[in-house]
């Protein structure tokens, strides 16, 4: 296996130092448009595990161009192209990975339309159409693309494939629940804001109408930051209250998986939402180009990427960030019993940790690992596939054994929680 990561940032940095303690695959070609950022990765692994034989290298490679893409990929007889940046440029490499012959994943899938005249009831264009509506090409060709395979979407995504086999013979719900006490403070020791994840992705995903899938009426939408309720998350972090976000799970679970009702809800926060509905009204979430004028005359750029511009890079947050991170899945439903079951399946990554083992953040580390995770078992063959696929498509107890297996043992040493919860009364 000869992996093409292309994305230097944050969530790519982690992918390479993730896999750098990992023998499965032969060849890691670090890539991003700023070759200094690969060079930096590729620097550090080399640092804290030697050369490796020259098992990881770096290389500028344009994402917004397919062709690129392309042509990265066959001077370096990449087998699989691995999509770390903003999902903005999934098309391209979608598209460059697909006629280099390679296998694609990605963690985040092609972007959403609202519904021109009701965005707050229809669906328009949905998360990962483009992609889905491609799948008999890939068929075709043989290749499979792997997509939505972070940690959410990805490891909850896997939770649900869980569910559906070894806990419950019928579900109500799969509801993706997401939460953090996460804090990040100044030099002076004064908390400020400052997003622990990409602000151009979150901006995307809290600002569009969140979807809802039912099995009575299929995909629908709702007004952003709907349905707020408070949900307890373990180890530590406690109540946050969440609300409905656009996410790709929703997109995904029901194409696979049986279930009456799927969800994504996200703690974000009142000061969060806040910023975000400002950012709104101010028209500052808005990624056409606009014209301004500058020193050296009119320029035109987006607005988000000021935005993004303008606030703390999410990959060097770590030093100035205490706290924990936790991705899951709460399930309704009938066990395998007959009887009704509540269970929330869950994994907590503490910054603490993962800076002193990765010198990344917890929630770039987090959404890292699971795709070198899987990479890892299609490398094995415990996974394999053609076509456009989720992670549901695939065995999770292989994905799950892995994960939590002892690093000594060959695994990731990541215990993920189970975590029985008493049913509602009906």
């Amino acid at each position: 296996m000869r992996i093409l990561l292309v994305g230097a940032g944050g969530v790519g940095d982690a992918i390479a130092k993730i896999a750098a303690r990992r023998s499965f695959f032969e060849t890691m070609i670090v890539s991003d448009y700023d070759l200094g950022r690969a060079e930096r990765s590729v620097a550090w692994i080399a640092e804290r595990h030697g050369d490796q034989g020259g098992r990881f290298v770096a290389a500028q490679i344009d994402a917004s161009d397919a062709a690129a893409v392309e042509r990265v990929a066959r001077e370096h007889g990449a087998t699989h192209v691995m999509n770390a940046v903003e999902p903005k440029f999934v098309p391209t490499i979608f598209a460059g990975a697909l006629a280099a012959g390679a296998d694609y994943l990605d963690m985040a899938m092609s972007l959403s339309s609202p519904h021109p005249t009701e965005p707050h009831a229809l669906t328009g264009v949905k998360l990962g159409d483009e992609q889905f509506a491609a799948a008999a090409e890939w068929e075709a060709a043989g290749r499979l693309a792997l997509v939505g395979m972070g940690v959410e979407p990805g490891l909850s995504d896997v939770f649900a494939r869980y569910a559906a086999d070894h806990l419950f013979s019928e579900i109500d719900e799969l509801g993706t629940r997401d939460g953090a006490n996460l804090v990040v403070r100044d030099d002076e020791g004064n908390e400020i804001f400052a997003p622990s994840f990409s602000i151009w992705t979150t901006i995307e995903e809290c600002l569009n109408p969140p979807v809802v899938w039912e099995k009575d009426r299929g995909w629908f939408t709702t007004a952003p930051f709907s349905e707020p309720e408070v949900f307890h998350f373990p180890e530590g972090i406690g109540p946050v209250e969440c609300v409905n976000v656009e996410h790709e799970e929703v997109l995904l679970m029901p194409r696979f998986i049986d279930a009456k009702r799927v969800t994504f809800k996200y703690g974000l926060g009142d000061e969060f939402i806040g910023i975000l509905k400002t950012l709104n009204q101010l028209g500052l979430d808005r990624t056409a180009p606009v014209r301004v004028r500058s020193a050296n005359g009119p320029v035109e750029v987006s607005p988000r990427d000021v935005v993004a511009a303008g606030l703390p890079d999410p990959a060097t947050l770590g030093p100035r960030m205490t706290g924990k991170t936790c991705a899951g899945l709460w399930v309704t439903g009938l066990g395998v019993d007959g009887a009704p079951r509540e269970v929330y399946l869950y994994h907590v990554a503490d910054n603490e940790w993962t800076m002193a083992e990765y010198e990344a953040q917890c929630v770039v580390w987090q959404t890292a690992l699971n795709p070198v995770i899987a990479l890892e078992l299609l490398a094995t063959g415990a996974w394999s596939g053609a076509g456009v696929l989720g992670p549901e498509a695939f065995d999770a107890q292989a994905f799950l054994e892995l994960m939590a297996r002892p690093e000594a043992e060959g695994g990731y040493g990541q215990a993920w929680g189970h975590e029985e919860r008493t049913p509602a009364a009906v």
